[in-house]
């Protein structure tokens, strides 16, 4: 099938957060001239609906990555898409005598506002969307990715369009890369130990006491304990002076051997309860049911905390957001990796079209180009954070105390890993063993990160050179894991 008769120059499968800024991307970067859809299984006023509970999410960007999508392609954020403005971020350790304070300015969204805004800037400008409808499968020829396939949810019927270049934002679990039927280096399947379960609360509350180590209204507070949210943390996001998302990540393997140690069942929703609960500041919580937030006040869904999936493109198909595992490791924040990769991938599949060169070669430069920008700093902190979860809390209260320097901090600000430079200052007067073992872990932790950084700085420039480049980094990431006990 030659490409002159494809239906469209792009279609993005999935109308969420990721695949509207890959939409409205790539037609400012055609000047408008690429025919784009977008297809979401939702209908109009639930576009981009996460799963059936809502907009499921933690709603924090850093301004920076909004900055970013509006420095390049001019969409600009505002109320009441962006509900609140916060300082940073605040993590406490589990006694709550340290915290530190990164990540600069940012935002709490409403994620169910945000796609309606996201959709009146895409139909401005000519991209067409299609509702209802459930992808099944790519459509393929001579080992390209030419269109999808599906079904429409609400007349049963087949759905079929061709195309020169698929963009995937299906999320977490997606089909299409799962069953992907061509040969390529994208990854197919996370492995469960990278994914987290993760659940929050829309909340309106009476604020009963004062205490901002529970909630603060210009900062989202974390919470890192590992009797709270077992292999994760806790989060209080502010909305507004009193409304909060408030919710945890747990990693499944940490939650079902804290729930054998203690001897008990709870699940995820009883453990958030009980987190809600023992919160001095929220008094009286009602779930939010505004028109803005009406049946997304409460909600699960699972986040991958790994590096992005290795290999980004195959011929005339892309991955952007969940469905490339792009949330951040260490605090599974999703939005601003989309944001960044959805602004590239716009750009690097309009330059494709219009060198009429769509094969896995061509596309090869969106995985340079998120690199560069985002990716080459995910494994260090997947490391990093596999570290964390093995911790205990006396182990991260000591470690938190004694071990991050005003360096680090700005490290973690910009998203880095921290450099652990303290250890050695601090290493004559560390007590006791495991912090002894905390210590070396720690060092260890920031070494492997400076040799997988350079290893993404070399990532290939061609398909062919990849095979070896990812057996380094997978042996990178098993002796790291081996030598810190989480493999």
């Amino acid at each position: 099938m030659g490409s002159e008769s494809r239906d469209y120059d792009i279609i993005v499968a999935g109308g969420g957060l990721a695949g509207m800024i890959v939409a409205s991307s790539a037609s400012y970067y055609s000047k408008q001239s690429l025919k784009i859809l977008v297809v979401d299984r939702n209908p109009s006023p639930q576009l981009g609906k996460k799963t059936i509970s809502g907009w499921v999410c933690g709603d924090a960007v850093g301004k920076n990555s909004v900055d970013y999508m509006t420095s390049r392609i001019g969409i600009k954020w505002q109320n009441p898409e962006i509900e609140h403005p916060v300082k940073g971020v605040i993590a406490f350790s589990p006694d709550h005598e340290t915290s530190i304070s990164f990540d600069g300015e940012g935002y709490i969204l409403n994620r169910k506002v945000l796609p309606q805004k996201q959709l009146n800037d895409a139909l401005n400008v000519g991209i067409e969307i299609k509702y209802n409808l459930a992808l099944r499968n790519v459509i393929t020829d001579a080992n390209k990715v030419i269109g999808v396939e599906g079904e429409d949810l609400e007349t049963k019927s087949a759905f079929k369009k061709t195309c020169k270049i698929v963009v995937d934002c299906t999320g977490v679990t997606s089909v299409l890369r799962t069953n992907l039927p061509i040969k390529s280096h994208v990854q197919r399947k996370i492995n469960r130990d990278d994914l987290e379960a993760t659940g929050r609360y829309i909340y309106n509350f009476d604020s009963e006491a004062e205490d901002k180590t529970y909630f603060d209204p210009d900062y989202c507070i974390i919470h890192l304990d590992q009797n709270i949210a077992p292999g994760g943390y806790a989060w209080v996001f502010p909305k507004g002076k009193n409304k909060v998302n408030v919710g945890l990540g747990v990693q499944q393997k940490a939650m079902e051997e804290h729930n054998k140690k203690q001897g008990q069942r709870k699940d995820l929703k009883t453990k958030i309860d009980e987190y809600v609960k023992m919160n001095p500041v929220i008094k009286n919580p009602q779930i939010a049911d505004g028109e803005s937030d009406d049946g997304n006040g409460w909600g699960t869904w699972q986040v991958s905390v790994r590096r992005q999936n290795d290999c980004l493109v195959a011929s005339g198909y892309m991955l952007v957001g969940d469905s490339a595992w792009m949330p951040k490791p260490l605090d599974a924040g999703g939005i601003g990796p989309a944001i960044i990769a959805a602004t590239i991938a716009g750009k690097d599949a309009v330059q494709s079209i219009q060198a009429n060169d769509n094969s896995e070669q061509s596309l090869w430069q969106y995985n340079l180009d998120f690199v560069e920008a985002y990716g080459y700093k995910t494994a260090g902190l997947e490391v990093f954070r596999r570290l964390l979860q093995k911790l205990t809390n006396d182990q991260i209260n000591y470690g938190m105390k004694h071990f991050l320097s005003k360096l680090d901090i700005d490290n973690i600000t910009d998203g880095e890993h921290p450099e652990f430079g303290m250890v050695d200052k601090f290493n004559m007067f560390i007590h006791g063993a495991l912090n002894k073992g905390l210590s070396e872990d720690l060092k260890h932790t920031a070494e492997v990160n400076k040799k997988l950084v350079n290893h993404y700085q070399n990532y290939p420039t061609n398909p062919n050179d990849f095979p070896e480049w990812q057996n380094k980094l997978t042996k990178f990431m098993s002796d790291a894991f081996t030598k810190l006990g989480c493999a």
